[in-house]
């Protein structure tokens, strides 16, 4: 058995010591800390791929001249996996075997789940036990988002296949954390790209009183579509951190984007800013598809008015349109590489009407992998989708347990 000792002196013995390491090797440090203060037999660190798919176990990091590599190191598949199961629920598997117990806990921040612990226990844990192991998971995801600014370890980790030079482009417009949960929403996002990128992009930033949200979809394919994506996505960002109004954002960016392209070079996109205090949205829509929103189990096309694309003609103004969330209404951005060509025969409705019982984490995840089936894995256009939960209220602070959201009585 675990001998009781104070879970927090663990806890910041951890963190200290993963501190204390360099970034390469904060993650061993932390799995070697923790197996020590739970008397562990193994502990292993799994982090998400990117294709959602797999989960890929990071062994000890070996260090040369020019690289890092993980000798040994194992991809796992996640489909009717214990490891699918918790990153779906995110609440700790305890399985008792005959010499102890296996378990599996969520690595998460703020609903962002990065990845899994594995711990193999010579005895049975206490619910003590097990939620410390649950802290210690939770202070991982920190150590982690803390650690990959500095390295590549965790962004070469995440990846199954090579990324082309269009691909690396547009992961680096992408934001850090594909999931956010806050008190009065959810938003998560998520974004399968064709075999040749077509440029599409997904964006959300918060701030005291709003919550901003963009999908884009640059014109074109490769190098070319993923430059113009940059020149939208940065000028829209560039633009809202100076503070200026959506109107101000969105006419600034289309004049850079027509400015630094060529001629007849476009972007369509929407831009979203939701007030928190009141749930009123305002939305500009540059020739994208109609948001669509569930509400009472019904799902209908937020229909708006068509201003032209990004990009084309310098010096317009685009409509801020206007609507209200309801606490409980659901909303899904996609691109057209979920409704167009090879994956028409997608009913995007039904699949959203089927998914109230999901995390938005899910939702996105559940409808890339259904675009990729309808397509038979060969996308013609980048498949992109964004769902916002809006849990409306007063500004408030999350109902959570290590890192992710509880609701209805579980945590999800």
């Amino acid at each position: 058995m675990r001998d009781h000792r104070d879970p927090r002196a663990d806890l910041r013995a951890l963190l200290e010591k993963a501190e204390a390491a360099s970034p390469v090797q904060a993650v061993e440090v932390v799995a070697d800390e923790l197996a020590a203060a739970v008397g562990a037999r193994k502990v292993s660190f799994l982090i998400a791929d990117f294709t959602g798919h797999a989960v890929f176990r990071m062994g000890r990091a070996v260090v040369g001249a020019t690289t890092t590599r993980f000798p040994g190191a194992e991809q796992v598949q996640l489909r009717g996996t214990v490891y699918e199961r918790v990153l779906t629920t995110q609440q700790v598997d305890v399985c008792s075997t005959d010499q102890g117990a296996h378990l599996v806990v969520p690595v998460t921040d703020r609903g962002d789940a990065i990845g899994l612990i594995e711990l193999i226990l010579p005895y049975a844990p206490d619910e003590q036990t097990v939620s410390d192991i649950a802290a210690a998971g939770h202070a991982l995801a920190y150590i982690v988002v803390a650690n990959r600014r500095h390295t590549d370890l965790f962004e070469w980790g995440q990846r199954s296949t090579p990324f082309t030079l269009a691909a690396e482009i547009q992961r680096r417009l992408l934001p850090a954390a594909f999931t956010c949960e806050a008190g009065q929403f959810t938003v998560a996002g998520w974004l399968e790209p064709a075999s040749s990128v077509g440029g599409d992009t997904f964006d959300y930033s918060l701030d005291q009183h709003s919550l901003q949200v963009s999908i884009t979809d640059a014109a074109g394919h490769d190098v070319q579509a993923a430059l113009l994506a940059t020149l939208l996505v940065g000028s829209l960002r560039n633009e809202r951190r100076r503070g200026v109004g959506l109107a101000e954002q969105v006419r600034n960016a289309n004049d850079a984007l027509a400015a630094h392209s060529s001629p007849g070079q476009f972007v369509t996109g929407q831009v979203m800013c939701v007030d928190l205090s009141t749930g009123r949205t305002t939305i500009v829509n540059a020739g994208h598809p109609f948001p669509l929103r569930l509400r009472e189990n019904q799902v209908d096309e937020i229909e708006l008015d068509i201003d032209i694309p990004f990009g084309l003609y310098p010096g317009r103004s685009f409509r801020l349109q206007r609507f209200l969330l309801e606490p409980g209404d659901r909303v899904v951005f996609v691109t057209d590489g979920m409704l167009e060509r090879n994956a028409a025969h997608l009913d995007v409705p039904e699949a959203l009407a089927h998914s109230g019982n999901l995390h938005p984490r899910e939702v996105v995840h559940t409808l890339g992998q259904a675009v990729m089936r309808a397509t038979g894995g060969d996308l013609r256009d980048d498949a992109t989708v964004v769902c916002l939960d809006w849990h409306g209220g007063p500004p408030r602070g999350r109902d959570s347990f290590h890192g992710a959201n509880i609701a209805e009585g579980r945590t999800r």
